[in-house]
């Protein structure tokens, strides 16, 4: 019997394997007699009377059915995992925070801590259905991510939404515009929120049903309700720190930053010149050299305006 199993156990079980790991099972599967199908988003589905099993791209598999705790207990942990498993992520992460797997929309955003390219605010809108399909593809907040894994799962996140009746919301600000925004507002964080608050507002155009909203807070909380209520858009609206722990939230995270880096390409073929990310001495040096080759209208094209890498590199003092 394994340790750890629930009492009263849940009807489907989530666990993360390796490349070798992954042969072992399909060999054990092919043994047994499963029959295979294609899985979206994985190598394989298969199923065998009440026992199914799907592994995904991501690395995980998902063990569903009557007989999948039979199936653990007797192949899966004695042939493949080769360990007595504690937990069941999965059924923890609904057991332990139900409402990641609720109807809600997650915002976050990318580019605001960069003195190239543009902001860009996304938002993402999950249920239970969703969430399970996000997490199987291996969603996650897209800090812990490479650019080419954001691209990829930017492509699995938009087709899952696609396919579950969900809903995504995307803008871009590039430099121009969001320094004219930036000189409207005069403060990033009232700019921030009237993007989040009209990422929100288009995506309840899509999904007007939705209750729930969460953002990572960046500023005072009262800055995005502001902008919804004048708006009119009605929602009840949570802001923590680390919202990206949230798979709606992550997923938002994914969409933006993947926007952001094709934002950074475009201005970067506009401009002849391979932008940077961050905010680096590498990227003041960059600064420096745009400002004395192509003048303020061209830095202006590119950067954040409101950065004082701007100023000093008019000024020539980055160099």
């Amino acid at each position: 019997m394994s340790i750890g199993m629930p009492s009263n156990p849940p009807s489907s079980y989530t666990f993360e394997i390796n490349e070798a790991q992954g042969e072992r099972l399909k060999a054990i599967l092919e043994e047994k007699g499963f029959d295979f199908r294609d899985l979206s988003y994985g190598y394989f589905a298969a199923k065998l009377r009440k026992c199914g099993v799907n592994y995904y791209h991501s690395g995980k598999i998902v063990v569903n059915g009557k007989d999948a705790k039979e199936f653990i207990e007797f192949y899966l942990e004695p042939l493949v995992l080769q360990t007595v498993v504690t937990g069941y992520e999965q059924y923890l992460a609904k057991e332990q925070h139900p409402e990641m797997f609720e109807p809600h929309f997650g915002v976050d955003e990318a580019g605001k801590g960069d003195f190239f390219g543009p902001l860009v605010i996304a938002g993402a809108y999950v249920n239970d259905v969703i969430a399970e399909r996000l997490i199987e593809a291996g969603v996650k907040d897209s800090k812990r991510l490479t650019d080419k894994r954001a691209e990829q799962l930017t492509l699995e996140i938009e087709k899952i939404m696609r396919s579950n009746s969900g809903a995504w919301e995307v803008i871009t600000i590039f430099p121009e515009k969001y320094n004219e925004l930036y000189a409207k507002f005069r403060n990033l964080n009232r700019l921030l929120a009237w993007g989040h608050a009209k990422v929100i507002e288009n995506l309840k155009l899509k999904i007007k049903n939705c209750p729930r909203a969460l953002s990572d807070q960046f500023g005072n909380p009262r800055l995005i309700e502001v902008e919804l209520k004048r708006k009119d858009v009605e929602i009840f609206l949570e802001q923590r720190p680390k919202a990206e722990q949230d798979i709606a939230v992550a997923a938002a995270s994914i969409l933006a930053r993947w926007r952001f880096l094709q934002g950074l390409k475009k201005l970067s073929d506009q401009a002849s010149y391979a932008l940077l990310k961050g905010a680096s001495k590498q990227v003041q040096s960059l600064a420096q050299e745009i400002a004395e080759k192509g003048g303020a209208d061209l830095l202006e094209k590119v950067s954040k305006r409101h950065f004082k890498t701007f100023d000093e590199a008019m000024a020539g003092k980055l160099l």
